[in-house]
């Protein structure tokens, strides 16, 4: 009997029962009653901490005069709410100039990135040239180091070009940024590579390869650049505070601070202009935040 079933095949269903350790009615990918409450609890918990201060310091922006904000239990609702906070910051602070610097030194600032990231991106991803790796990498050391080491050597060149005090001086050092090239090589990269040749052949110029092959699969990161630039532009404190001295050059994160008196401080202000200098942020990535999780998804070419 052993003889006649020693070149039989083993039955891989033998022995398993249908019932054990998967269910007909439960799909992989179905999720318990528990684990859809662990996961909701988590996200509440990343939303509270993630929006909690911005929708407390909206509030505190909203309560009147009469209300005591340093109490032991203070209410999150305000009792007397009003839109007088905000006046009263730009009767106190000329809020709409330092806005109007800050737009330009953003403008600036995300025209730079948009375009020299792009071309210096499609160089490292499709061009060939000698050097191309050293270039690589002298942007990724560029990356180890933080700010403040550099910022000394910043301020020294942009005084010796002439430009100490202006808002030019305050956008040049961040009109490119090496992590913004990377992530457009990264993209680039994600573009294949037979698309390029079958342009090559065609007799497409690179300039041509870039406008008509290369943007269009990459707008999404392109986006993420944008809004990227756009928050590091406008949120910026410490370069503007160290090459503006002229007050009426100031940007919006910078002249804020004249609401904290030397002797005195209004919560309320601080609160209001902490509100207008984040309005322009949630707009700009409320128009783009479409582009922008396409842009985190990058790599798929469309047919």
């Amino acid at each position: 009997m052993a003889g006649r079933t020693h070149g039989l095949k083993p039955d891989p269903t033998r022995g398993i029962s249908p019932t054990r350790g998967f269910s007909p009615t439960r799909g992989f990918n179905s999720t318990s009653p528990a684990e859809k409450a662990v996961r909701y609890v988590l996200l509440l918990l990343v939303l509270l901490l993630t929006v909690g201060p911005f929708l407390w310091e909206l509030s505190t922006s909203l309560k009147g005069p009469g209300e005591d904000i340093f109490t032991r239990s203070p209410s999150f609702l305000p009792h007397q709410p009003t839109l007088g906070n905000y006046a009263e910051v730009a009767r106190t602070v000329p809020v709409w100039t330092y806005a109007a610097n800050s737009l330009v030194v953003a403008v600036i600032t995300v025209g730079g990135n948009v375009v020299g990231a792009t071309l210096a991106g499609f160089a490292l991803a499709r061009l060939r040239f000698r050097g191309a790796r050293l270039v690589l990498g002298l942007f990724l050391a560029t990356l180890v180091l933080p700010g403040e080491v550099t910022i000394v050597s910043q301020y020294v060149t942009i005084r010796s070009l002439g430009l100490a005090d202006t808002l030019l001086g305050v956008a040049l050092p961040g009109a490119i940024g090496m992590l913004n090239v990377l992530l457009m090589r990264t993209a680039f990269r994600a573009v294949p590579g037979e698309l390029d040749d079958a342009a090559i052949v065609d007799g497409a110029t690179v300039r041509q390869r870039l406008l008509h092959i290369g943007l269009p699969n990459v707008r999404g990161m392109l986006s993420v650049i944008v809004i990227f630039a756009f928050i590091g532009a406008w949120d910026d404190f410490l370069w503007p505070l160290i090459v503006l001295t002229d007050p009426d050059k100031y940007t919006l994160t910078v002249g804020i601070q004249y609401l904290n008196g030397t002797f005195s401080a209004n919560p309320r202000l601080i609160a209001a202009g902490t509100m207008i200098a984040f309005l322009p942020i949630v707009l700009v990535f409320a128009a783009l935040q479409r582009f922008f999780f396409r842009g985190v998804e990058e790599g798929a070419i469309k047919g």
